[in-house]
């Protein structure tokens, strides 16, 4: 793993923690797109991430989220992850297309209920 990928998770999870927008708006590129599913509408561009994301976050100490990368390819980084809420378990796998300057590009996220 490279100390570009961990930065960049380690302010995923601080953005995640803090639902700070300036967080947040630090990981993405100005054009960047955020599948919350594969074969979903993307949020589209920093400032649509940054709405929908506070429309949809979690509270501080919610959940707790681990993750390891498993996988890359030139710029794309896959994350396997795991986020454990009280009532339940999510299996995450994420794609990451990293622009020069390491931000995100592209993120895709594939994420499953272990309780059902």
């Amino acid at each position: 793993m490279t100390e570009g990928v961990q930065n960049w998770m380690d302010g995923y999870v601080r953005a995640w923690e803090s639902n700070a927008p300036d967080d947040i708006r630090a990981l993405f590129t100005e054009e960047a797109v955020y599948y919350t599913a594969p074969f979903r509408e993307p949020w589209r561009g920093v400032d649509d991430i940054v709405t929908k994301w506070l429309e949809r976050k979690d509270e501080p100490g919610d959940a707790s989220f681990t993750w390891h990368q498993v996988g890359e390819d030139g710029d794309r980084v896959f994350i396997q992850g795991k986020t454990v809420y009280s009532d339940t378990t999510f299996s995450n796998l994420w794609m990451l297309d990293f622009a020069a300057d390491g931000r995100v590009a592209s993120f895709t996220e594939w994420w499953m209920d272990q309780s059902a």
